[in-house]
């Protein structure tokens, strides 16, 4: 018998426009996407493919029907009857929240609907986010006595302590208008409005040299852990061996001759 997930098709879907600008939507919309084992899995495999093609410029993360993530699967949770399957299922999500926040090249988050408990994980392991003016947040585990320990590892890394404690303690949906004041998110569209949104974004940012994306997003998350100084003489390494690469050379001769940039090939 077919599952639920293969009975309406592929659990993940893939699309790639001209730009390199590529969508993976999570599919599974009568269980509100929320994270199986087979999701994760096909998410933890695809953005291990994707991390090496030189095709990809940009990541755009969504999810089919009504809304972005719901978080884990309960009845799948429920099924797991010793404490090495739960592990070896968390375990899974890190290593997924892990590939996003070193996936080479930007990812960005388009929010619709709600973004619960690993589904605002999701949202926070992604470098940016996009919502709709419908969308919620929480992290509720702690509404069925199972707090949100790792989503809260992506949220305390996004928004300030005070603010996640609250969302962590009372579990309770925030509007997207509060998310984007706490840092959750970068910026609130109209629904209608929300591809266009996500997709112009995208394509501007695909429109940057990628290997300069590529090297700046491993500077920045490299930098965060140190010390302010040993920051400094990190990020300064990464901008001197960068000053030599053709994209510098060819950006700043546009700049100084006044002309559009020629990027060299990936």
């Amino acid at each position: 018998m077919n599952s639920p997930d293969t009975a309406i098709g592929p659990v993940l879907l893939a699309d790639r426009d001209q730009a390199g600008v590529v969508s993976l939507t999570l599919n599974r919309p009568a269980q509100r996407n929320a994270l199986s084992q087979e999701l994760l899995a096909a998410l933890k495999s695809t953005l291990a493919q994707l991390a090496t093609d030189n095709g990809v410029r940009v990541l755009l993360l969504a999810g089919a029907g009504p809304a972005f993530c719901a978080g884990h699967d309960l009845r799948e949770l429920r099924s797991l009857n010793d404490e090495a399957a739960a592990m070896q299922l968390f375990g899974l999500c890190g290593e997924v929240m892990l590939a996003l926040r070193r996936f080479p090249r930007p990812v960005i988050a388009k929010v619709h609907g709600v973004a619960t408990a690993a589904g605002c994980q999701l949202v926070a392991s992604c470098d940016m986010a996009i919502a709709s003016d419908h969308a919620r947040f929480a992290t509720p585990g702690v509404n069925i006595g199972l707090f949100c320990s790792t989503p809260a590892v992506a949220l305390t890394r996004n928004v300030g302590y005070k603010h996640a404690m609250e969302m962590l303690l009372t579990g309770e949906l925030i509007d997207a208008a509060t998310a984007l004041r706490m840092g959750l998110i970068n910026r609130v569209v109209p629904t209608g409005e929300l591809d266009a949104a996500a997709l112009d974004l995208a394509a501007r940012i695909a429109s940057r040299p990628p290997a300069v994306l590529a090297l700046g997003k491993a500077a920045v998350q490299a930098q965060m852990g140190l010390g302010e100084a040993q920051a400094y003489t990190q990020t300064s390494a990464v901008m001197a061996k960068n000053l030599l690469m053709d994209e510098a050379v060819e950006g700043i001769d546009a700049f100084i001759d006044k002309r559009p940039p020629n990027w060299p090939a990936a």
